[in-house]
């Protein structure tokens, strides 16, 4: 299902394939595409990651620029139109830059997790509430849950942890709904129990 924006230029008219410089119309080439340059994106951010890297708002927005700016020219660009998908109602854009900066701040305040490092039932629980705030936020044109969960996999791997495992939930769906309460209830209790469950030294 496609994001429904109150503008709808992203996406080439009557499909749900967002306008891009190779001029794909092909739905599943440019998803394949769209996954090989996330590999390339997991394993460059990965490699140059160390303890003194600032996880901050820029680190999170040149995440999605530097995976996709060869494919889309929103890449790394916040949304200036609401946007909704189903009945989740993401952040306003009017309200978008106040709530990241926000969120962002509340990450650093908490020292990027680093104070709940050493236990991973609290690291889990303190990872799910910003990923589902990270959800709830949505500021991309597209392609937010997938950056969003590369990012918590960088906080992850900065706190001494592996990339968190995700496969079982998102195959079955239980990551779906689990967004979905998240954005619709504020209520990450089934993200929290997917990241704890997905999370490994």
């Amino acid at each position: 299902m496609k994001y429904q924006l109150s503008k709808s230029w992203v996406y080439i008219e009557g499909t749900d394939i967002p306008q891009n410089k190779l001029d794909i119309t092909d739905s599943a080439f440019i998803h394949t595409v769209e996954k090989n340059l996330l590999d390339k994106a997991y394993h460059k951010f990965s490699s140059e990651l160390s303890s003194e890297t600032l996880l901050n708002e820029k680190y999170f927005i040149d995440l999605h620029k530097k995976t996709f700016e060869s494919l889309y020219e929103f890449a790394g660009v916040y949304r200036d139109v609401n946007m909704t998908k189903g009945n989740s109602q993401f952040c306003l854009a009017q309200h978008l830059q106040t709530q990241s900066t926000r969120i962002f701040d509340e990450l650093e305040s908490e020292k990027y997790l680093s104070n709940a490092r050493d236990n991973k039932s609290l690291f889990s629980q303190r990872l799910a509430y910003y990923q589902g705030e990270l959800i709830a936020l949505h500021p991309f044109y597209e392609l937010n849950g997938r950056i969003t969960r590369l990012y918590c996999d960088m906080l992850a791997l900065q706190n001494g942890y592996r990339p968190i495992n995700y496969e079982n939930a998102i195959n079955g769906e239980q990551y779906i709904k689990a967004s979905i309460e998240a954005v619709q209830y504020a209520d990450v209790s089934k993200l929290e129990k997917i990241i704890f469950d997905g999370l490994n030294r």
